[in-house]
């Protein structure tokens, strides 16, 4: 499952803390759109993601929209990023609170048009009447006439802006199939990855760009840990992978030609339809690289090759095995 978020089950695993999400949409005076956000990224490109999905349900233009996030002073509500939720959680968050921007917009503008909210169509960024086109109020106009506030209806509040903070009813759960090719070298234990092929389902994709960029870094971080990357202590317990001298990470080189594919099933758990991706490949990688080598020495009696697994390893499990004398 991804998505980490449904406060009271998270109460009945002792986490914590709640699983919820905020988000903050404001239209400015001057047309720009700010976003604020609780799930802070590291590289996933929430800003991107959070723009598009701003400009999609508000009709504007992506470059309008700025993303606000990382600083307590500027977004002190929210639960951060972890356990693939920051788009399940966090950008559900965003579609809702454009979801009340409109809503308040609708208000305003039946009011300046002198019309029925329920008569009144949103579409690129304007309300038109229906059965009168001509008669038309832009949001833009709508936002500065929020910030006036000098013909607003009674009891509405100034400004247009709605904070959300969201608590899902329930997780997503992405699916996916990984399968990898390798050759090994039965003399010295190498293990060349000769083809990997990646089909996940993460519902609904809002930038299929970072969603295959989120697969490429997860599949190379599952291959690292299958076949590179080990923590050693010496018999005093001290460590002797402390530096990247010791302690392999993949390079360019030791990438594979990486084949992605995906199917679309939107998650029945959220309005936008959306699983996580960003562990996807981590968790399909794994298994999918250790159980292509102990596959490919089958056939030399090998059952098990623990991680990393190591040209050393895999050479001495042939060994173990009765494969070479």
């Amino acid at each position: 499952m991804c998505g980490l978020a449904p406060s009271r089950v998270l109460a009945s695993l002792n986490y914590s803390a709640g699983g919820w999400e905020s988000a903050t949409v404001r239209v400015l005076p001057t047309a720009k759109i700010q976003v604020v956000t609780g799930a802070t990224p590291h590289g996933q490109g929430h800003e991107t993601c959070w723009s598009m999905i701003v400009a999609d349900k508000l009709g504007v233009d992506p470059a309008d929209v700025d993303v606000l996030h990382s600083d307590t002073a500027i977004s002190p509500l929210g639960m951060d990023t972890y356990g693939s939720r920051s788009l399940a959680v966090g950008g559900v968050a965003i579609d809702m609170a454009c979801d009340r921007v409109i809503d308040k917009a609708r208000t305003i503008a039946a009011h300046q048009l002198e019309a029925a909210e329920a008569d009144l169509e949103y579409a690129g960024g304007q309300f038109t009447v229906r059965g009168s086109p001509d008669k038309a109020m832009p949001l833009a106009a709508i936002a500065f006439e929020a910030f006036t506030a000098h013909d607003l209806p009674d009891g509405l509040e100034p400004n247009l802006e709605a904070q959300v903070p969201y608590d899902p009813p329930n997780f997503s759960w992405p699916f996916g199939t990984h399968v990898c090719v390798v050759e090994v070298d039965e003399e010295t234990g190498s293990v060349d990855v000769v083809k990997y092929v990646a089909v996940d389902d993460c519902g609904n994709q809002v930038n299929p760009l970072i969603v295959d960029g989120q697969v490429h870094g997860g599949v190379i971080q599952g291959l690292a840990q299958a076949l590179f990357e080990g923590v050693v202590y010496d018999d005093d317990g001290n460590l002797v992978t402390s530096t990247l001298a010791d302690y392999m990470v993949p390079a360019a080189c030791d990438v594979p030609p990486l084949v992605l594919d995906h199917t679309v099933t939107p998650s029945p758990t959220n309005p936008l339809g959306v699983k996580g991706i960003g562990e996807a490949g981590t968790i399909g990688s794994t298994p999918a690289v250790v159980n292509a080598v102990v596959d490919a020495l089958r056939p030399l009696g090998v059952t098990d090759v623990p991680m990393p697994m190591s040209p050393m390893r895999v050479w001495e499990a042939i060994r173990s095995a009765g494969g070479h004398s």
